[in-house]
This record gives structure tokens, sequence and C-alpha cells, in this order.
């Protein structure tokens, strides 16, 4: 297990080093990126990371799966079913919506940024522009006005 800004640390010259031993000695062959709040009951609070690697031949690739958007707490424990797909998809390292494949020189141009950031990732961002987003607020604006118009008739017609 390991915490993730360590993965993604590339700002100083020990977290570069230490990532390119791992990789040049070992066959870091997966990430999986655990949900925030996994390991906080055993009083670590931190996003956390498994590494699965041999060592050996150096890395080509490595092949990352997602867990990181799943909801964990007390009353919402993260249970071997979450991993249902993980260990189906693992003996071919397949892509999926939660799984992707980085290669060793991907990982090199980014200075050994190892963080996980799934490519096929849903996102929840509002891409409107600012006119869409004032016209949408116009329009409904102007329904407001009508309800509140026709509202007020019918009270006073009452």
């Amino acid at each position: 297990m390991l915490d993730e800004g360590v993965l993604f640390r590339t700002n100083e010259t020990a977290f570069v080093q230490t990532k390119r031993k791992l990789l040049d000695d070992c066959d870091l062959w997966c990430i999986l990126s655990l949900p925030p709040g996994t390991f906080v009951n055993a009083g670590a609070g931190v996003k956390a990371n498994l590494l699965f690697f041999t060592k050996g031949p150096p890395t080509e690739k490595i092949w990352y799966y997602d867990l990181s958007d799943i909801k964990v707490g007390k009353k919402t424990p993260l249970t071997l079913e979450k991993f249902e797909e993980f260990f189906r998809l693992l003996p071919e390292r397949a892509d999926s919506e939660r799984s992707w494949t980085v290669t060793r020189q991907e990982i090199e141009a980014k200075n050994y940024d190892l963080k996980a950031v799934n490519p096929n990732a849903k996102t929840n961002e509002d891409t409107r522009t600012p006119e869409e987003l004032l016209a949408l607020i116009e329009a409904k604006g102007r329904e407001i006005a009508e309800a509140l118009a026709l509202l007020r008739s019918k009270r006073n017609s009452a």
C-alpha cells in the first residue's frame, strides 16, 4: 500500500529517483487505486493505492484499475464484490471503464508521475458557456414570472 501523494510527486528528486529505481529494478505491472477512506478506520486518512510488482525485469507498461469513485464509510465498507471486475480483467489486464494501460515512455515523459488518472472516467463537469447559462437563467426567470402572474390572477379572481 502506498500513499497516493508519493505516486504523483515529481517536484523532489528523491521521489523521482525512487520511482525510477522501482521501474528499473522491477516490473510494476499493476496499480490499484483505492477509494478515499479505505483505511480511515486503521488510522490512515490518506488516499491509497496497491502496487503489484515483480523483482527482475524493468517495467514496460503498467495496468491501472480505478476504484476511487466508490464511496467508503463505516456503513458502506469496501466489500469483495467491488473487486469482481478487477479480478476478472486482471489475467488479461484488459481495458474497461475502470482500467487502462500506460507505457514506460508515457511515464518517463511525465517525469515518473504514476498517479492513477482514469482517462475513461465519466465527468460531471458542466461544459456550458457563460452565455448559455445566462440564457437559461433568463428563460427560467420568465417561466417563474409567468407562473407567479398566473397564481396572482387565480388568487384575485377567487
